[in-house]
């Protein structure tokens, strides 16, 4: 007969390849709502073992979202809120070596559009949401499992409308856990380092217009709006924004010291990040602001200069830099380019508190000796809307990863994939939190 983990670990992997098959890509498109039946897989996989569940679309038609609650022994206490997102990113299947929405399970892979980010990880809260409820455990606090949609596009259409429209769900929630953090990070020979998310980036979605003087092609043209606005973006893409050593980041480094032995020097942090391998790409993001071009939009026949040109920029700026971020935009930008944006606030807390400890506790009891460290997030998550009820977030899914995978380059990447073993460590880990935090 199963124990109850060994339940709990293969739902996790069979639940997170039912998911993928659903296709909730995110096109950007308030009104095509793709969540739903995925939402509806969530709330019967929590219906099924008694949870009251709360089924509700969030401004349009199709973006479903499923909350629900167990009550904890101490309702004094502050809920723990944790929350995923149901949607995904779009993928082209040509690109990949198996179907991006197969779910498909294969050398040791649940392979798929959101297998990373992040259905893997709403597998694991509902695996263990189930065990919780099958076994009448009762947490030591409120925990509320919220499944959202739309965080591919700012989370306007879930986390935030919810947030707005239906704040009862999460009366009395104090902390969250979501993503992205809790994956491992092989420092040395059977030595691993599991990264929290304690801040994350702002975001800026900037919208750059350049008007010209259309005309017809075979003439002399000193007023270009595509030529202006590609040296505009051209000057963008070379400028580095200054470098800033942020709280999370700093310790995240230091951490890496200690663990491998190899000094930290705080004047040039960069060194310590260029030594971290495939980590350095998603640590050296979270040194400086960020700034994207995206998309580019001009013309309409080949033989006609035309009058307007448009391009997107997807920036990211630190805790503290919104005004001097927007401010550097502009003056590289230069004059003749109107710029536009919307923008979403960062996100930070200390790494600190009894959460924190709790979260160790679980770690070192599935893997002894490793240690948990904090760093900041150079993305967005839909903590930006959670915050906005006073809610302490960390991105936290615990996931050991195999040293010789490139876990970052999976988020939005092609051939996207989750080790069957990481979800089965992930469900011990916050089965054990759960029960304790």
């Amino acid at each position: 007969m199963e124990t109850g983990q060994q339940v709990a670990a293969r739902e996790a992997v069979a639940m997170a390849s039912d998911l993928i098959a659903f296709d909730t890509s995110n096109h950007g498109d308030p009104h095509a709502g793709t969540e739903r039946p995925a939402a509806e897989y969530v709330a019967g996989r929590l219906a099924d073992v008694g949870y009251d569940v709360t089924y509700l679309e969030s401004g349009a038609p199709g973006r479903g979202n499923v909350v629900a609650r167990l009550a904890g022994a101490d309702p004094s206490r502050g809920a723990l809120l944790l929350h995923g997102h149901l949607d995904v990113v779009p993928a082209q299947a040509a690109d990949w070596t198996v179907h991006p929405f197969s779910g498909e399970v294969r050398d040791g892979y649940v392979w798929g559009r959101g297998a990373v980010d992040m259905k893997g990880a709403v597998a694991i809260t509902l695996a263990v949401a189930r065990r919780l409820r099958r076994e009448g455990i009762i947490p030591p606090r409120d925990l509320i499992f919220a499944y959202v949609a739309d965080e591919e596009a700012g989370g306007w259409y879930g986390a935030r409308w919810l947030v707005d429209n239906r704040p009862d769900l999460f009366e009395g929630a104090t902390e969250a856990i979501g993503e992205v953090g809790g994956f491992s990070v092989t420092l040395g020979e059977d030595l691993r380092a599991y990264l929290v998310q304690t801040a994350e980036k702002g975001s800026l979605w900037l919208r750059l217009t350049a008007r010209g003087r259309g005309g017809h092609g075979s003439m002399l043209h000193d007023d270009n709006p595509i030529a202006t606005l590609a040296a505009a973006v051209a000057r963008l893409d070379a400028h580095r924004f200054p470098l800033v050593l942020t709280d999370p980041v700093r310790a995240l480094l230091t951490g890496i010291a200690d663990i491998t032995g190899v000094p930290f020097d705080e004047a040039d942090p960069q060194a310590a990040v260029d030594r971290l391998g495939p980590l350095a790409r998603l640590v050296g993001a979270a040194l400086r602001d960020t700034a994207n071009v995206t998309l580019f939009d001009a013309g309409y026949r080949s033989n006609v200069v035309p009058a307007t040109a448009r391009a997107t920029v997807d920036g990211r700026f630190l805790p503290g830099r919104e005004e001097a971020f927007g401010r550097e935009l502009v003056e590289v930008l230069g004059r003749r380019v109107r710029a536009e944006w919307d923008t979403l606030p960062p996100v930070r807390t200390t790494f600190d508190g009894a959460l924190v400890g709790a979260i160790r506790a679980a770690v070192e009891a599935e893997d002894p000796g490793a240690r948990v460290l904090p760093y900041l997030l150079a993305a967005g998550t839909d903590a930006k809307s959670f915050q906005r009820l006073g809610i302490r977030h960390f991105g936290f899914t615990p996931l050991r990863l195999p040293p010789e995978l490139d876990f970052s380059a999976l988020f939005h990447g092609v051939d996207e994939r989750v080790p069957v073993t990481a979800l089965e460590f992930g469900t011990r880990v916050l089965h054990r939190l759960l029960r304790t935090c």
